[in-house]
């Protein structure tokens, strides 16, 4: 791994375990749910986009943090921003 990654990783870090309050244990048992496969955006064909980013998490958090990428801490933001969003939306209700 690069500098360059440990830098992108370090960055979303505190973010990524502020937001991001499930074990891969919790969410991947969630993502086994009817529940969980019945919704979301499935204008790809078969799972959703929020299904198919949850899957993502869980190998994340299942990842040692020194073996993460690059890619990874694109989609760590992703998430943090998501999650930041919704809670923000939900204040205004």
């Amino acid at each position: 791994m690069s500098a360059q990654t440990n830098d992108a990783v370090a960055e979303v870090w505190d973010g990524w375990q502020e937001a991001v309050n499930m074990t891969a244990g919790e969410l991947e048992s969630f993502l086994d749910t009817p529940e969980s496969k019945d919704v979301g955006d499935k204008s790809s064909g078969g799972e959703s986009t929020g299904h198919k980013s949850g899957r993502r998490i869980v190998d994340i958090l299942r990842a040692n943090k020194s073996d993460l990428t690059d890619d990874d801490a694109a989609h760590m933001h992703k998430v943090v921003g998501y999650v930041h969003r919704h809670l923000a939306q939900r204040s205004l209700r």
